[in-house]
C-alpha cells in the first residue's frame, strides 16, 4: 500500500466538496434526522464556505491518498481560525476523515503523525480536537494517540445542540 498526504488548493475544491460530503454522510446520516443533516451539509460543505476556508491562512485541508486512490482529508486549524480559544501555542483537528472502505488501514494514524509534523514545524505545543460524544469508535482511536480528554462545547446539527468532547495531545519539545 502506497500512502501520501497532499495539500489542497483551489482546484481540489470541487473534490474537497465531494469528500467532505460523503464522508460526513458516511459517519454521522444514521445517528442524525434527515433534515438536520441536509442543513448541516449544505452550510458547512456549500462550495462558498469551503473556498472560503481555503483562502484563511489560518487553515490547511489535505488529501490523504492510498494507492493513488483519494481516501480521506484533513483540515487543521491555527491562530482565529481555531473554532474555540485555545491559544496561540494549539493546533487544531478541525475535521478528519476517512472514507468507509478505507478504514482500519492505518490512514488515520498517518493524518494524525502529519499534524503533529506540521505543530512542530509551527512551534505548536498542543493539538486539539473535538469530537461527538458519541462518536466511540473515534473516542477510542483518539485515546490510542494519546489525546486526553480536556473539556466540551456544543456543535449544532442543524437546530440540534450536540456535544463535543474537546480532547488535547501535549507535545513534548525538546530542547538542546
Amino acid at each position: 500500500m502506497t500512502i501520501n498526504i497532499k495539500k489542497c488548493t483551489f482546484e481540489d475544491l470541487g473534490l474537497l466538496q465531494e469528500i467532505s460530503i460523503e464522508t460526513f454522510n458516511e459517519t454521522f446520516k444514521k445517528q442524525n434526522s434527515p433534515e438536520n443533516m441536509k442543513a448541516y451539509l449544505e452550510k458547512a460543505f456549500h462550495l462558498k464556505q469551503l473556498e472560503q476556508e481555503l483562502s484563511n491562512i489560518s487553515s490547511d485541508f489535505y488529501f490523504i491518498y492510498s494507492n493513488k486512490e483519494i481516501a480521506g482529508y484533513l483540515k487543521l486549524n491555527t491562530n482565529n481560525a481555531q473554532t474555540e480559544t485555545m491559544g496561540d501555542d494549539s493546533l487544531e483537528i478541525e475535521r478528519i476523515y476517512i472514507r468507509g472502505k478505507f478504514h482500519k488501514q492505518g490512514l488515520g494514524k498517518y493524518l494524525i503523525k502529519k499534524t503533529i509534523e506540521i505543530a512542530i514545524e509551527r512551534n505548536k505545543e498542543k493539538i486539539w480536537l473535538g469530537v461527538w460524544e458519541k462518536n466511540e469508535s473515534a473516542i477510542t482511536f483518539y485515546e490510542k494517540m494519546n489525546f486526553v480528554q480536556t473539556g466540551s462545547h456544543s456543535f449544532y446539527m442543524g437546530d440540534e445542540e450536540q456535544i463535543d468532547i474537546i480532547m488535547s495531545k501535549t507535545l513534548i519539545k525538546l530542547d538542546f
